[in-house]
């Protein structure tokens, strides 16, 4: 059995491998779903030896099926927001801690200690339903920022904005979270000069604005924060784990996570870096549901292993980037 302290100690390309060929024939003994959709694809532990033969589960089997690889007691269920009559996507979480470890240590790792900032987060879309994965990770930011003055804004424009003058001003780090959409509703508001602060943005229009490209939005972005640049985080209800762009919309995971260009044409061949295709992601914090998802996003890697998320394929739910599709 690969265990928390196996994941989140990975350490170069060799390990991961290691780490994720044992995930699968865990996934593939315990989870049925995964197992069955395998078997379709005649691929089992006898004939997967290397990551690139492992099978990547459709994303949209999380609005289908119950993907389980544990037959532990579900602890959390994250699910998307979804459109009116559209079928949501579920995640079925037996153990919580591999995502409180998950997101803990990727901020870590990319923005140092929590306790450096004050995080301020503009998620109304999000703070308005129930079994966000992103609340549930900006909630435990906040309270881990032991800052008083951290916290949610939901309509409160106003306020959210004299907080983050003052804090600025002061010389405070400040991390500002926020969907899409909301962060052009404060920019339309408010011109700001920021000096202390990163803008993230988490993607999401919502139905509230028109779909824009990335190079559109972080720049009216840019410009409505007084910003140079504008960081991005790339997660969804079906991952435990987050890449994130400090900038120019270039992605870099975590030592647990990797993602894979397939082909559009043909989903069992791999794309060359640097060619555009569909993103397949590796989250091995994915253990106890499925840890190699077929996404619906297109996006291409360069050689430094960083990736880029060009659109959709369709009209998915993900939080992560607001794109169109190509």
């Amino acid at each position: 059995m690969v265990s928390a302290a196996d994941i989140f100690t990975i350490s170069g390309k060799k390990a991961f491998d290691k780490i994720a060929l044992k995930v699968f024939r865990h996934q593939y003994a315990n989870n049925i779903v995964y197992r069955d959709f395998c078997n379709h694809l005649a691929k089992s532990p006898e004939n997967v030896k290397s990551v690139e033969s492992i099978p990547f589960l459709p994303i949209q089997f999380f609005k289908s099926h119950e993907v389980l690889s544990s037959t532990e007691h579900v602890q959390e269920i994250f699910t998307s927001s979804g459109t009116t009559g559209m079928a949501t996507s579920r995640h079925l979480v037996t153990d919580v801690s591999y995502y409180e470890q998950s997101f803990r240590l990727a901020f870590s790792q990319f923005y140092g200690n929590i306790e450096d900032y004050t995080v301020l987060a503009l998620l109304p879309s999000y703070l308005e339903r129930e079994g966000s994965s992103l609340i549930y990770m900006v909630n435990d930011l906040i309270q881990r920022s032991n800052n008083p003055q951290s916290g949610f804004y939901l309509n409160n424009y106003q306020e959210l904005i004299s907080k983050l003058e003052s804090l600025d001003a002061s010389g405070q780090n400040v991390l500002l979270i926020g969907v899409t959409y909301a962060l052009l509703d404060l920019v339309e508001m408010k011109q700001f000069s920021l000096k202390n602060t990163i803008i993230m943005e988490t993607g999401g229009m919502k139905g509230r604005r028109r779909e824009m490209i990335r190079e559109e939005l972080h720049d009216q972005l840019c410009k409505g924060f007084g910003v140079s640049e504008i960081h991005s985080e790339y997660g969804m209800t079906e991952l435990l784990s987050q890449a994130y762009s400090l900038g120019n919309g270039i992605f870099e995971c975590p030592p647990w996570m990797d993602v894979l260009i397939r082909d559009p044409e043909d989903a069992l061949t791999y794309m060359g870096n640097g060619r555009n295709g569909g993103i397949n992601v590796i989250d091995l914090a994915n253990i106890n549901s499925c840890s190699f998802i077929a996404t619906q996003d297109l996006g291409k890697k360069y050689d430094n292993q960083s990736f880029e998320v060009l659109g959709r394929f369709d009209n998915s739910d993900i939080r992560g980037c607001n794109l169109m599709v190509l």
